[in-house]
């Protein structure tokens, strides 16, 4: 069988290689992605096999449409030449489209229902869904895509993107000094689904000024935001852009702070002290604050107080915790090879 899988963002790629590495024994595989800095750095890093197709649409509504179609219209020549007998995505509106229209099947991936304007663009024209069962399958079927259609996994994305190996000598933005790591992501700023937000700013500032002392590392995204927060931050802080393995930059950490996507959810898998300022409200985010795993706090001060508590208290009771939750979940991609047999 030959398959093809089209990955757009960093956790999809991650969530990707344990697909290839089973699915690639058997079949033909083309995984392709788009000219996208965070995407095609972490390739590098992973050693992934990737073929660019197009690029980002960036922030802009027009942009993005234009992008769209012009990926399109790249990706029907070279998915007309390779032939492919299933479509694998993470909802993708390209490959949604694509695979529309010539006629091919396609499974997709999604735990993000509240990517509102992704979903109108994929669900109605997709064959199967898998999603977390956190998720209600009503968050999905609003959107055109029958319920008997989506198919509940017992899990959500990071304990899949966790279990990757990283490698442990690359070089890490934390100065080697026996001091505390406190690492802070930057929310999406370009996604259809954000709108910009101020709470990270604030929230900064509190931890520099009461943990100047520490390491601290700030994750950008891209070169304008970088540049921002170098102005109203300064020098006072590490502001970098993510140009690491996540798992490896976590695996060095001692308190997390996140906007409550993708590195939040893996951070608290991992048994990482976690604070989510929920920049993008969603289910998965909503699901780690119920059991504890993440904090969810917006107040700079307050968030301040829960990392003083975080140093003061053993990590091994988060580990534990986290490890628990870890072991409750099956295997998605098991799910999805049942979903292709069927």
């Amino acid at each position: 069988m030959k398959i093809w899988i089209d990955v757009l963002t960093p956790k999809q790629l991650l969530f990707s290689e344990p697909i290839i590495e089973k699915l690639g024994k058997k079949n033909s595989i083309l995984c392709t992605s788009r000219e996208y800095e965070e995407v095609s750095k972490l390739a590098k890093i992973r050693n992934f096999d990737l073929i660019l197709v197009g690029k980002h649409g960036g922030g802009r509504k027009n942009s993005k449409l234009k992008a769209g179609n012009d990926r399109i219209g790249k990706l029907i020549r070279k998915i007309e030449a390779f032939s492919p007998d299933l479509v694998i995505s993470f909802c993708s509106p390209e490959a949604a489209r694509v695979s529309f229209g010539l006629g091919i099947k396609h499974i997709a991936f999604c735990d993000s229902p509240h990517a509102e304007a992704v979903m109108k663009l994929t669900l109605p024209l997709i064959q199967k869904l898998l999603i977390p069962n956190t998720i209600p399958k009503k968050e999905f079927s609003k959107y055109g895509i029958n319920e008997k259609n989506i198919i509940p996994y017992k899990a959500i994305d990071a304990a899949v993107t966790i279990k990757r190996k990283t490698n442990e000598d690359m070089k890490l933005p934390f100065k080697n000094n026996g001091r505390k790591n406190i690492l802070i992501r930057i929310e999406e700023e370009e996604a259809s689904y954000t709108e910009k937000s101020n709470k990270i700013i604030p929230i900064t500032k509190d931890v520099i000024s009461k943990f100047n002392e520490e390491n601290i590392v700030v994750l950008g995204r891209y070169t304008k935001q970088i540049q921002k927060l170098q102005k109203k931050i300064g020098k006072k802080a590490k502001i970098v852009k993510m140009s690491f393995d996540g798992k490896h930059l976590l695996n060095n950490t001692d308190v997390f702070i996140g906007s409550g996507g993708t590195m939040t959810a893996e951070s608290a898998l991992m048994g990482i002290p976690t604070i989510s300022y929920n920049a993008v409200p969603n289910i998965i985010e909503n699901f780690l604050v119920k059991k504890r795993l993440v904090i969810r706090e917006t107040n700079p001060k307050k968030v301040s107080k829960h990392i003083t508590k975080f140093f003061a208290s053993t990590k091994q009771l988060n580990e534990l915790k986290a490890k628990k939750i870890l072991n409750q979940m099956e295997d998605p991609i098991e799910k999805l090879i049942r979903v292709i047999e069927d």
